[in-house]
């Protein structure tokens, strides 16, 4: 019994102290771990914050992080190759569309064979009927017949129901599919073009852009009765091919609304007015809504370049004594030789003998007894009248001048008979004849210009005269060598050139 009991204590004793031993051994291990593992914690964190304390480790590690971050992203778009200047407008990007009429087609067809360059101009005359097939059609554009216009409303009592076909033109060349066009040209078949200087000015202009180019009229009150924002379409416009484009999407839906307007280009100008785009004005374009002698106003053309001409069978011809195809036919050989400088106005002085002279190259040579300002000079002399007949200077748009009475103060005027270019010199050489009209004797006690028999006129060519700032070129008497003749030379203005009265 005392033995069983001894056995029974050993056991229990043996259970408490293997308990004891475990818990003995657990308690230094677990003390062991937790210092090994805060050991090794401290050492990364000693390290971690040397590398970051480095500035080559900072570098390294920002260098490496790029170059995984630009081993992902794709590589750069690379840009375009740069592109040279953009191509020069020419003739060949602008379209024309002429309005015509089957009626006058025979006789003015004859005006457009002036100036049109069938190898090298592009366009359509657009007609109410057909008209016959002719020898000369080869040096003209082509025809064709304007659609039906039936169902467009016309109202206005005064005027010709044509406009509405007119005003169309524009659109209706725009859907013959010229490629390669920058600008669209309208103009009537009795208007005369000079397409070098229309180049020149279209080309200032982006034609990306919408523009809307022409001029006014001469006459105040045409101006007032229509628009001072209005282009004249027979002095002619030109609508960029941008713009080309929105009108022609609108323009008939346009047309409807105003059925009570007169003409074409003021249904032109409406439509304008809707897409917002203003007329910018070019004071080359000439509608010329004058009668008479056109003499006063291309004697002293603006500082611009001569674009066109307008109702050539209202005007006289402009030289003297042969009609109206011959006279602008007279233009063709200075305009060949100098487009840029045509009618361009130079004024100088012989003070020796007391007189002013106007030169308005490759078209006249004016001589006046006394000495005038350029100021006077510069405004054009009434020989025309208003689009209503009446010698009334305040019906026109500008300053004019009144025409000399008085026979001593009234200029001797000489009209282009020939200009030549002189390669060896690189030089113009134009000559101009007096034209004699009966006149009263002038007593005055001075020089007499009616003994000058001729005026040669020498002028280097200047074809980007327009690509400076406007200004009038100079001219100089020069000494005489033949009695009767004068000699001038005209150029380009030098820096300390001033036309002075003494």
């Amino acid at each position: 019994m005392r033995s069983n009991r001894k056995v029974e204590e050993n056991f229990l004793w043996d259970q408490i102290m293997k308990k004891h031993f475990t818990i003995a051994w657990t308690f230094p291990k677990l003390v062991v771990s937790s210092i090994l593992l805060i050991s090794i914690i401290c050492i990364f964190y000693n390290l971690s914050f040397s590398n970051a304390s480095n500035p080559s480790n900072h570098r390294s590690n920002i260098i490496n992080t790029l170059h995984v971050v630009d081993q992902a992203m794709p590589p750069p778009v690379s840009s375009p190759p740069k592109l040279g200047p953009p191509e020069k407008t020419t003739l060949h990007h602008l379209v024309f569309g002429i309005a015509g009429s089957a009626r006058l087609w025979e006789h003015r067809k004859n005006y457009i064979k002036l100036w049109w360059k069938p190898q090298e101009m592009r366009g359509t005359v657009w007609l109410d009927k057909t008209v016959a097939n002719r020898s000369d059609d080869h040096l003209l554009p082509p025809v064709k017949i304007s659609c039906d216009t039936s169902k467009f409303k016309y109202k206005n009592l005064k005027g010709h129901y044509s406009a509405i076909r007119i005003s169309r033109i524009v659109s209706e060349t725009l859907r013959l599919g010229f490629e390669d066009v920058r600008w669209f040209v309208m103009g009537d078949d009795d208007t005369y073009f000079v397409p070098e200087n229309l180049v020149r000015v279209l080309s200032k202009y982006d034609h990306n852009q919408l523009y809307y180019i022409g001029s006014l009229s001469e006459s105040h009150l045409q101006n007032i009765h229509f628009s001072y924002g209005m282009a004249y379409g027979g002095g002619g416009f030109a609508i960029s091919y941008p713009l080309a484009k929105a009108l022609a999407k609108m323009q008939d839906r346009c047309i409807q609304r105003y059925p009570g307007l007169y003409g074409s280009d003021d249904r032109i100008h409406a439509c304008m007015a809707e897409l917002g785009i203003p007329l910018t004005k070019e004071p080359g374009f000439h509608q010329y809504d004058v009668y008479g002698s056109l003499l006063g106003l291309l004697s002293a053309h603006p500082v611009a370049p001569l674009i066109s001409i307008h109702h050539l069978d209202v005007v006289e011809p402009i030289f003297p004594n042969v009609n109206r195809v011959q006279a602008l036919q007279r233009l063709k050989a200075p305009i060949k030789l100098d487009s840029a400088a045509i009618m361009q106005q130079s004024v100088c002085y012989d003070k020796t003998r007391s007189w002013t002279i106007s030169v308005s190259w490759g078209y006249t040579v004016q001589i006046y007894r006394g000495i005038f300002s350029v100021r006077e000079m510069e405004m054009p002399a009434r020989t025309f009248l208003n689009w209503y007949k009446r010698a009334d200077y305040t019906g026109f748009s500008f300053n004019t001048r009144p025409v000399a009475r008085h026979a001593c103060q009234k200029p001797f005027v000489f009209y282009l008979s020939n200009a030549l270019y002189n390669k060896n010199t690189n030089q113009t050489a134009s000559e101009y004849v007096q034209h004699r009209l009966p006149s009263s004797e002038c007593k005055w006690n001075m020089a007499d210009p009616s003994r000058i028999e001729r005026v040669q006129v020498y002028k280097k060519p200047d074809p980007h005269l327009w690509d400076k700032a406007p200004r009038r070129n100079c001219c100089r008497v020069l000494p005489r060598k033949k009695k009767g003749t004068m000699v001038i030379d005209v150029g380009v203005c030098g820096e300390d050139d001033v036309i002075e009265l003494r």
